[in-house]
């Protein structure tokens, strides 16, 4: 079984990594012609892949 704070950090990757497909595929294209919004969305999606990288490399060091 794993350790809660393992599971935590397991659980929050995932529900990152579904925020990250939605603000890929969908949210800059729903956001038409603002470009303020778009400029947002794109801001976003670099936050989300430094913490999921983040996180993977805290999973990682504690699986090892």
């Amino acid at each position: 079984m794993l350790d809660n704070h393992l599971y935590n950090l397991m659980e929050q990757i995932v529900q990152e990594n579904k925020s990250l497909w939605r603000i890929t595929k969908n949210y800059p294209t729903d956001a038409g012609d603002c470009d303020k919004c778009t400029s947002f969305w794109d801001k976003m999606k670099a936050d989300k892949e430094e913490h999921i990288n983040e996180m993977l490399e805290m999973i990682k060091a504690h699986l090892s």
